[in-house]
This record gives C-alpha cells, sequence and structure tokens, in this order.
C-alpha cells in the first residue's frame, strides 16, 4: 500500500495540497486535522471544556464520526450530521488543538487512521502522521511557513468567506497553537529525520503540489 505522510503546523496548507495530491495520483485523502475539529465540536456543542480530559475522555465512547467522499469532495459526519462547513469556524480549530492535547481522544482517532491506512493507498495530513500515526509511511514531507504568512493566508481565508475576523488574534492563536502542537507530551509535531522539508513561504499551492508529486513519482 502507498501512504505519504504531510506534516506542518497550523495554517501551513497541509490539507490544501494533500487534497491535490490525492486527486493527481488516484489515491484516498485522509482529512486527519477535520477529525479532531469534529471531536471538538462535539465538545462545544456539549458545553464541555475541551481541555477538561475527565470530562472528555466519558464523551469518546459516544461520539461517531465518519468520513465521506461525495461528488469528489470529502465530507465529515459527526453523529450523523454533516458538519464539513461548521468545523471550519476559527473557535472550533483553536478547540481542536486544545483536544487534541488529550491522549486518549489521539489513541481513538488514531485508530481509526491506521485502519484506514491498512486498506488502501492514502495521503494523510496532521501534526503527527509521520513520526506516530504513520511511522513506515512511503513517503513522509514536512510542509511549513512563516508564522506571519500562515495568519495572512488564514485571515484572508476566514474574510473571504464573511466571517469578521481580527488578524492579530489569528496571528496570536497561530503561535499559541504551535507551541501547543510541539510541546504537548504525547506525539509532538515534530520533523521526522526522513521527512522532506517544503517551506512554502514563497510558494503558490500548485508550486507545493508539483514538487511533492515529483518527489512521489520519481
Amino acid at each position: 500500500m502507498l501512504s505519504i505522510a504531510i506534516d506542518g503546523p497550523s495554517g501551513a496548507g497541509k490539507s490544501t495540497i494533500a487534497k491535490i495530491v490525492a486527486k493527481k495520483l488516484g489515491i484516498t485523502y485522509i482529512d486527519t486535522g477535520a477529525m479532531y475539529r469534529a471531536v471538538a465540536l462535539k465538545m462545544l456543542d456539549s458545553g464541555i471544556d475541551v481541555n477538561d480530559a475527565k470530562n472528555v475522555i466519558p464523551m469518546l465512547d459516544k461520539i461517531t464520526i465518519k468520513l465521506e467522499h461525495i461528488d469528489g469532495t470529502q465530507h465529515i459526519f459527526l453523529d450523523g450530521e454533516d458538519v464539513s462547513l461548521r468545523i471550519r469556524e476559527h473557535a472550533v480549530s483553536k478547540a481542536a488543538s486544545d483536544v487534541s492535547k488529550i491522549p486518549e481522544v489521539r489513541l481513538k482517532l488514531v485508530e481509526m487512521q491506521r485502519k484506514i491506512a491498512d486498506e488502501k493507498d492514502v495521503i494523510m495530513d496532521g501534526r503527527d502522521i509521520g513520526s506516530y500515526v504513520l511511522p513506515k509511511a512511503t513517503f513522509k514531507f514536512y510542509l511549513t511557513a512563516s508564522a506571519e504568512i500562515r495568519a495572512q493566508r488564514r485571515f484572508k481565508e476566514l474574510t473571504e468567506k464573511g466571517q469578521v475576523v481580527e488578524y492579530n488574534k489569528i496571528y496570536q492563536d497561530i503561535v499559541d497553537r504551535d507551541y501547543n502542537d510541539m510541546n504537548r507530551s504525547f506525539a509532538p509535531l515534530v520533523q521526522t529525520e526522513d521527512a522532506i522539508l517544503v517551506d512554502s513561504s514563497e510558494m503558490t499551492i500548485d508550486q507545493v503540489a508539483d514538487y511533492i508529486l515529483k518527489a512521489v513519482q520519481k
């Protein structure tokens, strides 16, 4: 089975790139970040503090998460409801970073992700795909960009969707999320020794996708 891991910090464009590569190679894209966002959304809707492991953990057995491809687009369902749009809200993004620090949350979702990878050719993006979820992935990439560039991209993306956001808050949230992701005790964000570094600060989406495709096809 072919497996491609793309890791990197928040806002680096991992999901966008992974979708393009998956389509070009004809393999399955697994949006692991969306799975964590779905867990975070469940907690927010249930009035549970995403940092409160004591109350988060019992809820995990009550959550059903499914990924489905509809008209060529991946949709995520939480307890039977399509939450593909809701999980992209800024508040959910921050909550996902917090809830992912709870080891039990990661263990539940990693089990699901590994099962999918055992059954088909996949490309996954996240924080710990190459280091923890798929340590034997066929190809590993570490995609990053400066915090300023990532904040600018995120601000543009959200404002174009009609959301009212502040650049300074987005920038600080990205800095905070980087710290959370890199310093959590369980499966932190890290560039593995066998991962190819790709800094997208001065690259377009198509340039990054082409770079990864050439590396894989070579």
